[in-house]
């Protein structure tokens, strides 16, 4: 049977330990991190090994989680130059980016798409408005 994961990152011990013993009690895998260890951690392969052997279906990054439940999309990573010349993406870009890329995942149904980026309905609504993303676009591709 699978069990639930929590990393905790923090500067305060006290409280990490708190939460680990709450979480323990309630049959989770508790794994503490400073910052700073957390930062080193995720450049370290054999740690993130350790943790997402844990989470075979995040792993990945795009299984579905189970036989029903959501896709994970990948988040769009930094170009490492071509038509950009190397520039840094804000995050008002990559967050462009990812719900364009939803969008067409889900061929414009943006009620699965706002499930898979993790928002509401609403909420991508909104963000499909101020970035002029065109949802109708991927309607067409999955209609042809």
């Amino acid at each position: 049977m699978a069990r639930t994961m929590v990393v905790l990152v923090g500067d305060d011990r006290d409280q990490c330990e708190k939460l680990k013993t709450m979480s323990q009690g309630m049959g989770c895998n508790v794994h503490i991190f400073a910052p700073t260890e957390w930062a080193k951690a995720l450049h370290d392969p054999s740690t993130r090994q350790r943790l997402m052997g844990e989470i075979p279906a995040l792993s990945t990054g795009m299984n579905p989680l189970g036989g029903e439940g959501a896709k994970i999309l990948q988040f769009p990573q930094a170009s490492t130059g071509g038509d950009d010349g190397g520039k840094v993406r804000t995050i008002n870009e990559l967050e462009s980016i990812a719900i364009e890329n939803a969008i067409h995942e889900f061929g414009g149904n943006l009620t699965e798409a706002a499930k898979a980026l993790g928002i509401g309905r609403a909420t991508l609504y909104r963000k499909v408005k101020q970035y002029n993303i065109d949802p109708s676009s991927a309607r067409k591709k999955r209609a042809a």
